[in-house]
Parts: C-alpha cells; structure tokens; sequence
C-alpha cells in the first residue's frame, strides 16, 4: 500500500461518513452508533488481510483505511 492510498480523515468521503483513522479517538456521544471495539478490521466491508496495518473498504474506492479505524457505516462481520 502507497502513502498516498491510505484515506485521511480530511477526505471529503472520510469527513461524509465520519471516518476516524484510529478508533479510540471516536467520540462515542457524538456517534452514538459506536461501540467500544469497533474497528475497520472487524467491519464487513473491510477487505484488508487479517492483521493488516490498513486495507481496503468497499466504501471507499481506490483508498486503504487503517484496520483501527472506524466510520459511521461500520457493520458487524459475518
């Protein structure tokens, strides 16, 4: 993955979907949405390699998001 691949929460699509590149820095009252123990990795549109630093997300095209992260479209994986 190239530097300029991973999603930066100043993205305009990050910024729409609420994107935090690390999730303990999500604020869970103003995302009531947010569980503790939500991340990237444990989303079902994450595509990244178990263990991953960052991979890919079915949300964001042609963008990598860190496997710690968080958006507001977070759903469980099967």
């Amino acid at each position: 993955m190239q530097a300029d691949t991973l999603l930066k929460e100043t993205d305009q699509e990050a910024i729409a979907m609420d994107y935090r590149a690390d999730a303990a820095t999500v604020d869970a009252a103003k995302f009531p949405k947010f569980k503790p123990g939500q991340t990237c990795a444990n989303c079902a549109l994450y595509a990244g390699d178990k263990g991953a630093a960052s991979g890919p997300c079915g949300l964001f095209m042609f963008k990598d998001v860190t496997g710690i992260g968080w958006c507001n479209a977070w759903e469980k994986k099967a």
